[in-house]
């Protein structure tokens, strides 16, 4: 291969960059810091999404208070449109690098049922 994998990778990253995908998810992000409300109900709820990610991570059991708040921000979450948006172009980015990762990792798994035939 004549071309750097790295050199590659940061071609996908600016492709990436230009997609239609990711630039509607960009333009909701902007709605959501536009507005002073969505955007602290947003803040509040990825916070409680880092915290529970971060009790997952090292093992730590989920309090009711932390499981209670983190329903309650959901809920608050839900019944905003302008987060309902954001939320939905985070999903159509997120299949995309669903589909990336899938098609990145096809040589590991080819050489993998390769070796176990």
């Amino acid at each position: 291969m004549s071309e750097n994998i790295y050199d590659l990778a940061n071609g996908l990253e600016r492709g990436i960059r230009e997609t239609a995908e990711f630039k509607n998810l960009q333009e909701a992000y902007k709605e959501v810091n536009a507005d002073a409300e969505a955007k602290e109900k947003f803040d509040r709820f990825r916070e409680v999404q880092v915290t529970i990610q971060e009790r997952q991570m090292t093992g730590q059991e989920l309090d009711d208070e932390l499981v209670q708040k983190a329903q309650a921000v959901a809920e608050e979450v839900q019944a905003n449109q302008t987060i309902l948006k954001l939320m939905e172009k985070e999903q159509a980015m997120s299949t995309i690098i669903n589909d990336l990762n899938r098609i990145i990792m096809m040589p590991l798994q080819d050489l993998y049922n390769i070796q176990n035939d």
